[in-house]
């Protein structure tokens, strides 16, 4: 409440009665959790992925529906939010204060968004292996290096010669295809239990890899369309800082694992395992967005270090309803912000657009589908599945989307076509990733050696096996 209070200066000359605030951030609450379980449920009654029912579930309460949950950044006002409106019949809530409390629930709820995929990406970390991760490091970077090249050269020149496209506009939606949105594919995997398997791990690793590449791209991109030329420092600074940040968690996990469960049988109090994880997770989090990185890839380092540890399984246990709780937060954000007007035909300016996405959309993922061909010295591996997992661009292509808008270079046509490229992409991968791992092959997930000691070991010894 008090923390609530103190933001809401910064947001507005006018003190907001901070009840209000906590009354709109827990309707919200309701209406996700809501969306998020009545979306999932439906889906997995289908055979779908979960996290598409989310999605789902957010565009239906968000700005494309029901304007039950709608943000400030979508161009939307607080008129246009059914629970400032709600509030206002029923808690007396004022016209002359419901933009200051819209304006705060908006960010209150971003916020835990943002934690929800901070807390999805540690939560990974801690189901990944780092020797499995290293092991297809040379293929990840591979895949990742194709994902970035392929769909940039075509995007950006394909625009510029089929429709006439200059340069820096060009230049910009092209990189807005290399993105890969390493959260929504990952929940995926994991809920179909691939998340271990050599083709997840190669999707995960070569998706980590595409952030960083991306976030060097973007930095070149943005100085593209700010001053016409590039920031060299900038783009030396950002490669040195990314790769020392995940060498260095790498270097400072086999040091610092031993400490962690030194210091966790030491605590005798309630949450004296995960609170040190989370408050280890936070800090790496922290390290990445200071130096210029995504927050989310200092969440999945600290996972990858914790998972280390012999209290790897009691800390995802004591995780799992911690994220279930903030989890569905991000899916369901990232849903309901999705404006699927641009969609519309009937809107002129969408015609051009639809042109232009269609393009996009088909450069977006044939460029990411090609990449699982690149993947080398693993035979049997299922390549489809690798090109497939890197399709979703989800909350980092509006990234992308976003900077381009604010800095002027896209036109109207050309931004609305790489939103719906986004959205797309975004809700199509996670059940392409269904049909690609055939629901006959998800119930195991052993990797060759562990099929080798099923072949000679008794099921008593197995059970003392280490899960991999």
């Amino acid at each position: 409440m008090q923390l609530i209070s103190a933001t809401i200066p910064i947001l507005a000359t006018e003190t907001v009665d901070s009840s209000m605030v906590l009354a709109a951030v827990l309707l919200s609450l309701v209406v996700i959790y809501f969306a998020s379980k009545l979306g999932g449920e439906l889906c997995n009654k289908i055979g779908l992925p979960a996290v598409l029912g989310e999605l789902l579930g957010g565009v239906v309460i968000g700005v494309s529906v029901l304007h039950l949950l709608v943000f400030p950044e979508g161009g939307t006002d607080a008129s246009n939010s059914l629970i400032m409106t709600f509030l206002q019949l029923t808690a007396g809530l004022t016209p002359e204060a419901t933009p200051q409390v819209f304006a705060v629930q908006s960010e209150v709820v971003s916020v835990l968004s943002e934690l929800g995929v901070i807390i999805l990406l540690f939560e990974i970390g801690l189901e990944s292996n780092l020797k499995d991760l290293m092991a297809v490091g040379v293929q990840a970077f591979v895949v990742a290096t194709a994902g970035v090249i392929v769909p940039f050269a075509a995007g950006t020149v394909g625009l510029m010669t089929i429709f006439g496209i200059s340069a820096i506009p060009a230049i910009f939606a092209g990189a807005a295809l290399t993105a890969t949105s390493i959260g929504i594919t990952s929940k995926v995997l994991s809920e179909l239990g691939r998340l271990n398997s050599k083709e997840g791990q190669i999707i995960l690793g070569a998706a980590v890899i595409d952030d960083v590449l991306g976030i060097i791209v973007l930095a070149v991109v943005a100085s593209l369309a700010k001053d016409g030329v590039v920031d060299v420092g900038n783009v030396i600074y950002l490669i040195i800082s990314a790769s020392a940040f995940l060498i260095g968690a790498i270097v400072f996990g086999n040091i610092f694992n031993k400490s962690f469960v030194a210091i966790a049988d030491q605590l005798k109090t309630r949450g004296e395992l995960v609170i040190p994880a989370f408050i280890f997770a936070i800090i790496m989090a922290y390290l990445a967005s200071v130096i210029h990185l995504e927050a989310i890839l200092g969440a999945f380092a600290a996972g990858l270090v914790l998972e280390e540890t012999d209290k790897r399984k009691e800390l995802q246990k004591q995780v799992i309803p911690i994220a279930d709780m903030l989890v569905p937060v991000f899916f369901v954000t990232v849903g309901a912000k999705t404006d699927l007007g641009v969609l519309n035909p009937a809107i002129p300016t969408n015609q051009e657009a639809l042109i232009m996405a269609t393009f996009l959309i088909t450069v977006a993922i044939i460029g990411k589908v090609v990449t699982g061909l690149t993947v080398f010295g693993q035979p049997g591996i299922n390549r489809w599945a690798i090109g497939v997992g890197m399709i979703p661009r989800g909350e980092v292509g509006l990234v992308f989307a976003g900077v381009g808008a604010a800095s002027g270079v896209l036109s109207k046509p050309l931004g609305a076509a790489i939103i719906m490229m986004v959205i797309i992409t975004t809700f199509i991968a996670p059940p392409l990733l269904r049909f690609v791992f055939p629901e006959s092959n998800t119930a195991t997930n052993l990797d060759s050696n562990s099929e080798k000691l099923l072949a000679v070991e008794t099921p008593q010894s197995l059970s003392t096996t280490k899960d991999n």
